[in-house]
């Protein structure tokens, strides 16, 4: 008589597919660039919107909230969110084109978002026509922060510019 073992129990193989994902280096390397995509993408979306609606629009919120020189703030910011997610995007100078782009979130932080509590999602209804949202609070200014100093600590990845440049000038060096 043939004798059969017990099938693999299903928390195993759960265990067992957590924990060889990660460590396998093809899907390892694919982390930076998945953080810089969505942070570079969102950035340069925010940053287009405010461009499309005009500077002078924008200029009005900065003024509502009490920023010197209002219409300047809204066109640095601009070019910060859309040159900056831009640089993020492409793995390009990631270390300087962070801290202006930190910069600017913790600006919407402290006089934006704080006051709204951490969620970034507020449904303060929902009727026949769909859901009725709030402000939102912090949590996507935060989620955007970690990413970018995610990539800064950890590097943009080998799929980035920054990696591109660094290689180049270490085989002119040698």
């Amino acid at each position: 008589m043939k004798k059969t073992s017990a099938p693999t129990p299903f928390w195993r193989k759960l265990l067992e597919l957590s924990v060889a994902v990660p460590t396998r280096q093809n899907i390892v390397e694919l982390a930076p660039l998945v953080i810089r995509l969505i942070v570079g993408y969102g950035f340069m979306v925010h940053g287009f919107a405010k461009l499309f609606r005009g500077p002078e629009s924008f200029a009005v919120v900065l003024h509502a909230i009490g920023t010197p020189t209002p219409y300047l703030m809204s066109v640095i910011t601009i070019i910060i969110e859309i040159f900056g997610g831009l640089a993020i995007l492409l793995g390009a100078f990631v270390t300087l084109a962070s801290i202006p782009m930190i910069i600017v979130l913790l600006v919407a932080t402290f006089t934006v978002h704080l006051q709204y509590g951490f969620s970034s999602i507020k449904i303060l209804a929902v009727t026949p026509s769909g859901a009725q949202f709030g402000q939102p609070g912090y949590e996507t200014d935060l989620l955007y922060m970690a990413g970018l100093v995610a990539l800064v600590i950890g590097g943009p990845g080998r799929f980035a510019v920054d990696t591109l440049l660094r290689n180049k000038l270490r085989s002119t060096s040698n």
